[in-house]
């Protein structure tokens, strides 16, 4: 039996708060609950954890993957603001760091417009942005927030479930996630490279390409990590480890592709 259309309007709540943004809070919870399927394991079993739970806003009942919802009546742009800056340093490096979700909405039209995934393999610390202690004389002076980078962020690790308006299928939102569970099996400091190199053939432009093509963006990289004096052979193993994965094949003579699943 084919899949139900997804419903993007909200189911207004019984509850109602004299803040817009309380009420937008029911709402969006609601919906994504009623609505969404795992993108990890396909299961219809959204769940809420109870209220302050920490980090982690809904889980999935059949594989215990963690969502962490943020909603804005705002197309998110190339930051987002976050907790606290020395929380979601640890955070990254934690097996329980939640995915991220975040959901775009519409109050006229009472819906979703947007909404889009960012699997927590893809949080290492180049995204993450200290932004400067609150002033003497804020109530928690001295506190240090974050912003997490979306520009940073490559498009393979942005998984749309609604884009504009449009329903993605079940089964790209699916294969898309799946296509880049391998980082999980790399430390942090790895998945930094790796990501940086797969953000380099995102910029390529073409699903064929070649390695003096990736080369191309040696300086960018070098900026990146002043450290590493040897940028070109490092280039040539992320794109052998993203080979092994199957994100990428290799053509021969230099020459890549594309994975099936990227």
């Amino acid at each position: 039996m084919p899949d139900e259309p997804l419903n993007l309007g909200f189911a207004e709540s019984a509850t109602r708060f004299e803040s817009a943004s309380q009420n937008a809070r029911v709402w969006t919870e609601q919906w994504v609950h009623e609505s969404l399927f795992c993108p990890n394991c396909g299961a219809a079993d959204i769940k809420r954890y109870p209220n302050n739970q920490p980090a982690a806003d809904f889980y999935c009942d059949f594989c215990r993957e963690d969502f962490e919802l943020k909603s804005s009546k705002a197309r998110f742009g190339p930051r987002v603001t976050d907790g606290a800056f020395a929380t979601m340093c640890a955070r990254i490096s934690s097996p329980n760091n939640p995915n991220l979700m975040l959901l775009s909405y519409n109050l006229v039209t009472f819906g979703v417009t947007d909404l889009f995934f960012v699997p927590k393999q893809f949080f290492v610390r180049d995204i993450i942005q200290e932004r400067p202690p609150l002033a003497a004389n804020a109530r928690r002076a001295g506190w240090i927030g974050c912003n997490i980078l979306l520009g940073r962020v490559p498009e393979s690790g942005k998984v749309y479930f609604v884009r504009g308006g449009e329903v993605s299928p079940k089964d790209e939102v699916l294969k898309k996630w799946r296509s880049t569970l391998f980082l999980r099996r790399q430390s942090v400091a790895a998945r930094g490279w790796l990501i940086e190199v797969m953000k380099c053939v995102e910029a390529i432009g073409a699903r064929a390409f070649t390695l003096e093509d990736v080369y191309a963006h040696e300086s960018g990289l070098a900026a990146l990590y002043p450290n590493n004096r040897n940028v070109r052979p490092k280039i040539r193993q992320q794109l052998q480890v993203l080979r092994d994965a199957g994100y990428l094949d290799f053509i021969g003579r230099g020459r890549y592709r594309l994975g099936v699943a990227a």
